[in-house]
């Protein structure tokens, strides 16, 4: 039973399909293995056992029966605790949101459980989302999977650690700024970033509305294209035969490449080659537009996020880790007239992005410019940071200014991805080439 946290969530759904794994044993199995890791307090905010096994009873049944719902159907999976759970605390990693019980799940939750997930429970994140570090000594810093003192990427910290430490068969996140794809990466996992406004945001505790995304993490593309159908309710893009023999890809050469660190930038040289032999044509494209749009972040995220969270801050300040304190009293600073400004030069700038980049089916970029930072110095270091948080987002910012659908796959080094960047709301697409770009990484 034990070999069962380690296999992908479409093996374990397709294993309880053939009689082989009992739902309420797969549940139990994952919450004896939380109870018992030691991290385990760390990467989850708590834990939903009654729950769990009761959707895990109804599974069973279900499968005996033969009326599954869903691939998935039974299957085990983590929420990062920014999704309201009806009567279970749903606190966002913030000291200022301390006992906020939900009346109901949110839409996303609902659906899935719906079609038969299991909800295991809630993990740790940044506060209120506000880093792709997943550093958060107010409540918990889930870990690393490869180094003990690296920090697990954010604002996702707990969603990804917890697939990456065997404690759930996938896990849910959010993404503004990278928020699923760094913790993806950096835990040598597969995360995707939907579209804005493809998915519901309804009882998802909110940073920057305008940007804000509900997106899976998982061991496959195919585990992530199951869980965001579960999460839409709506089938799933077929991946059988996907190749990239035809497809055009564009590697971006001018910003996500500037001030790279060694290690993630030979892995995905590296990748960009096995993707080349495996067919794909592979053109390196500039694009001054992004150029314009990165220098507009300031503008728009930080001032959408204070706005949504002034009264609460400011009731409660002391509360906060002064860092993430810090990056939202930043969004006060920006005057109205200059935020409606940058988003009409935003606007401008994607439509130019998508009159460029419209003859390729993807775009590719390292998914992060740095490894993983060290925790304890990123804790004693302001300068520190503030350099590596603005370096680990760079890259996925890309994708949330353009309003693209982006996924992350394991580069083949530890703590390296590679993203590929869609056309908006063509997520069905870009599955099936991350799918055969993984398919050629696998086999490398």
């Amino acid at each position: 039973m034990q070999d069962w946290l380690w296999m992908e969530a479409a093996a374990l759904g397709a294993g309880i399909e053939r009689g082989e794994i009992d739902p309420v044993a797969l549940a139990e199995t994952y919450l004896n293995a939380i109870d018992a890791h030691e991290a385990g307090p760390r990467i989850y905010a708590r834990t939903m056992a009654d729950r769990a096994l009761a959707e895990a009873k109804a599974a069973a049944d279900r499968a005996r029966l033969g009326i599954r719902l869903h691939p998935l159907d039974g299957v085990p999976i983590s929420w990062k605790d920014l999704f309201d759970t009806a009567g279970v605390a749903t606190e966002a990693g913030s000291a200022l949101l301390e006992g906020r019980v939900p009346a109901e799940d949110a839409r996303v939750l609902r659906n899935a459980s719906q079609v038969g997930l299991v909800c295991l429970g809630k993990t740790h994140m940044t506060e209120l989302a506000f880093s792709g570090i997943g550093l958060n000594p107010v409540t918990a810093t889930p870990p690393n999977v490869n180094h003990p003192d690296w920090v697990p990427g954010g604002s996702s910290s707990g969603a990804a650690s917890s697939v990456a430490h065997g404690l759930a068969a996938g896990g849910i996140g959010s993404d503004t700024g990278g928020s699923v794809r760094i913790p993806a990466a950096w835990n040598d996992l597969v995360g995707f970033k939907t579209t804005s406004g493809r998915v519901s945001l309804e009882g998802v505790v909110p940073l920057a509305k305008r940007f804000d995304t509900v997106g899976p993490i998982g061991r496959s593309v195919l585990d992530c294209v199951l869980m965001l159908s579960a999460l839409e309710g709506r089938p799933a893009p077929d991946l059988t035969g996907a190749s990239l023999r035809g497809m055009r890809l564009a590697t971006m050469e001018n910003h996500v490449l500037d001030d790279i660190r060694p290690e993630p930038l030979a892995a995905y040289r590296r990748a960009v080659e096995v993707l080349r032999d495996a067919g794909a044509e592979v053109v390196e494209v500039r694009s001054p537009e992004y150029d314009r749009a990165a220098l507009l972040t300031k503008q728009l995220i930080a001032p959408e996020g204070y706005g949504l969270w002034k009264d609460v801050i400011e009731a409660a300040p002391e509360k906060m880790f002064p860092e993430i304190l810090e990056r939202f009293r930043g969004g006060g600073q920006v005057l109205a007239s200059d935020y409606v400004a940058a988003w009409e030069q935003l606007e401008q700038a994607r439509a130019e992005w998508h009159a460029r980049m419209a003859g390729y089916d993807a775009v590719l970029s390292p998914s992060s410019a740095i490894l993983p930072p060290f925790a304890s110095r990123m804790l004693s270091n302001h300068d520190y940071y503030v350099t590596e948080n603005l370096l680990a987002l760079r890259n996925t910012r890309v994708g949330n200014l353009m309003g693209l659908p982006a996924v992350t796959l394991p580069a083949g080094a530890p703590s390296c991805g590679i993203m590929l960047m869609g056309k908006p709301f063509a997520e069905e697409a870009l599955a099936r080439v991350s799918a055969a770009a993984e398919a050629a990484l696998r086999a490398a």
